[in-house]
C-alpha cells in the first residue's frame, strides 16, 4: 500500500502540472503515454507469440501520430485524411507477402496491430481533445473514474462478499461497485453543477454521471478480460503498485467515450 500510495503521489505530481498546462505538452505527453499503452498491448500479445519488430516500430509511430492529430482540435468530431487510412492498411498489410512466414507475421497479426494502434491512439487523442475543449469537463471525467475506483476499492475491502466476475476480476464485489458509484456520482456530480454548469438538469446530471461511473467499470473489467485472456497480472510494472498505463487509464478510455456519446445532451 506504501509503494502504491507514494506512486500516486508521483503520478499527481507529474500528471497535474501537464494537465493544466494544456496544448501541445499535453499532447506530446498523451502521445508519449499512448506509445507506453500500445507496448503494453503488445507485450501481453507477446506472450503467445512475437511480432517482428519493424511491424512494432510501425504501430508505435502510428499510434503517437493518431492520438496527436489535429492536438489542438476542439471538435468533438473527427475527419481523418483517407491517405492516412490507406498508408496505415499498406504498412501493415504488405509485409505478409514480403516476410511470407505466417508463424512469424500474418493476416491475424496484422489485424491486431492496427485494431491497438486505432483504439489506442484515438482514445488518447480524444482525451487530448476534450481537455482542449475545456479543462473542466477533464477534471469532472477524472473524477468519476478515481472517486469509483477508489471508493469501489475501499468499500470492497471493509464489506465486500458478492463476486461480480470472479473469472475476470476476483477481487471485485457487488458491495464495492455500489459504494464506488454512489460516492463517483457524489463528487462529480457536485464538481459538475458548481464548476461547470449549474443550469442544466441536476436530476438528468446525477443520472448520466451515475451512468459515468458504470461505464467506468465496465472499462476496468473489459481491460481484467484481456488480463485474464492473456493470463498477466497487470499491464506491465511502470508504475509500481499500479501496474501500467493502460491499467490507469482503462476507465478512463471507456467513460470519456461515453462523455461524447452523452455530450451533446450534457453540455
Amino acid at each position: 500500500m506504501k509503494t502504491r500510495i507514494i506512486s500516486a503521489i508521483v503520478i499527481i505530481a507529474i500528471f497535474v502540472p501537464i494537465l493544466l498546462l494544456g496544448g501541445l505538452p499535453f499532447a506530446i505527453f498523451m502521445g508519449i503515454l499512448s506509445a507506453f499503452g500500445l507496448y503494453e498491448l503488445i507485450k501481453t500479445r507477446e506472450s503467445q507469440k512475437k511480432f517482428p519488430k519493424l511491424m512494432k516500430v510501425f504501430a508505435y509511430v502510428m499510434a503517437i501520430a493518431f492520438c496527436m492529430y489535429n492536438y489542438d482540435s476542439i471538435e468533438f468530431s473527427s475527419q481523418f485524411d483517407y491517405r492516412v487510412m490507406a498508408l496505415l492498411l499498406f504498412l501493415f498489410l504488405s509485409p505478409i507477402v514480403f516476410i511470407d512466414n505466417s508463424d512469424k507475421y500474418n493476416f491475424g497479426d496484422a489485424l491486431f496491430l492496427i485494431g491497438s494502434l486505432l483504439f489506442i491512439g484515438l482514445s488518447f487523442n480524444l482525451i487530448v481533445v476534450t481537455r482542449n475543449y475545456d479543462i473542466t469537463y477533464i477534471i469532472y471525467l477524472l473524477l468519476i473514474t478515481t472517486i469509483t475506483d477508489t471508493f469501489a476499492l475501499i468499500t470492497g475491502m471493509l464489506v465486500g462478499k458478492h463476486k461480480m466476475s470472479p473469472n475476470i476480476s476476483p477481487k471485485k464485489t457487488w458491495e464495492g461497485l455500489v459504494g464506488g458509484v454512489l460516492m463517483g456520482t457524489f463528487v462529480a456530480t457536485a464538481f459538475y453543477f458548481t464548476v461547470i454548469n449549474s443550469n442544466c438538469s441536476l436530476v438528468f446530471l446525477i443520472f448520466s454521471t451515475m451512468f459515468l461511473c458504470l461505464v467506468g467499470q465496465l472499462g476496468d473489467l473489459v481491460f481484467s478480460s484481456i488480463k485474464r485472456f492473456y493470463e498477466v497480472k497487470d499491464f506491465s510494472n511502470l508504475i509500481p503498485g499500479h501496474g501500467g498505463i493502460l491499467d490507469r487509464f482503462d476507465s478512463l478510455v471507456f467513460v470519456t467515450f461515453a462523455f461524447i456519446i452523452l455530450k451533446g445532451i450534457l453540455l
